[in-house]
């Protein structure tokens, strides 16, 4: 009965209509995600990797445009994470496969379906634990920062100097590690803090304006750097959690362990006494 009402109420909803702007942002991302596959299939893979991109600029903007006009809705989360598959899953897995993994015959493309499949998982407990974790951090490596990485290894490729497919197997490897950390438990930060939104020192302000020429400078190679360490962030951040949470219990274990000879040597007085 209940199924029966929500989707009554679900079905009463779409009657009523669907936000447009939101729902328009999603589609130019999904657009770009489904040009690059398209480009992919032409074997222009630079340009692929760029549409990659841009579709995440996308992906970040329709969530942000919904909630600043009030335009938040159910059918709007589910369209973001179907197109997400398509942009950040099936574009990106189809683009290394074609630039990089398809010499390597079945671990290549298992590769890259494992990678697809890695991203649906992540969107589909994204979806499930969105109101019971906190917004301030992403738990496992979001599909989005998956899919950069990848177009960011392709743009670097071809700005050092390279042409045509590579075939290394570190792209394998890197292609295995990016599924991991997809399903993983690992922590990353979300940008979602409210405060970055409100008044900042001037000095932040001159940084991110340095930042940004940076980036317009060297793009190629400061998207690779960001999303490097952006992907490193999660495992370098359980490292130092598990040593934080090591050293006082090796801390309250010393202690103990000085505590029981004066315990032993006052029950030996008293023993004498006796």
């Amino acid at each position: 009965m209940t199924r029966l009402g929500g989707t009554y109420d679900s079905r009463k909803s779409l009657k009523r209509g669907v936000y447009l702007l939101p729902n328009l942002v999603t589609t130019g991302g999904l657009f770009a995600g489904f040009y690059g596959i398209v480009a992919t299939m032409k074997g222009d893979y630079h340009i692929a990797a760029w549409f990659i991109l841009i579709s995440a600029i996308f992906d970040a903007l329709d969530g942000k445009v919904a909630r600043l006009t009030g335009t938040t809705s159910q059918f709007g989360v589910e369209y973001d994470s179907l197109a997400d598959i398509v942009s950040f899953g099936v574009a990106p897995g189809l683009l290394m496969y074609s630039w990089a993994l398809q010499s390597f015959g079945k671990f290549g493309w298992l590769a890259a379906f494992l990678y697809v499949v890695c991203g649906a998982l992540r969107l589909a407990r994204f979806n499930v634990q969105v109101n019971t974790v906190e917004s301030r951090r992403f738990v496992g490596l979001p599909i989005p920062a998956a899919a950069g990485m990848v177009a960011s290894c392709v743009l670097l490729f071809y700005h050092l100097g390279g042409s045509g497919t590579i075939k290394k197997v570190s792209v394998v490897l890197l292609i295995y590690v990016l599924a991991y950390l997809m399903v993983s438990n690992h922590s990353y930060h979300s940008f979602k803090d409210p405060e970055l939104v409100k008044r900042q020192p001037f000095s932040f302000l001159v940084l991110a304006i340095i930042f940004i020429i940076v980036i317009v400078a060297q793009p190629e190679i400061m998207l690779f750097s960001i999303a490097s360490i952006y992907v490193a962030s999660g495992p370098l951040g359980s490292v130092v959690k598990y040593f934080r949470r090591k050293a006082p219990q090796e801390e309250h274990s010393a202690a103990e362990v000085v505590a029981d000879p004066e315990d032993n040597a006052e029950d030996d007085k008293n023993h004498q006494a006796s």
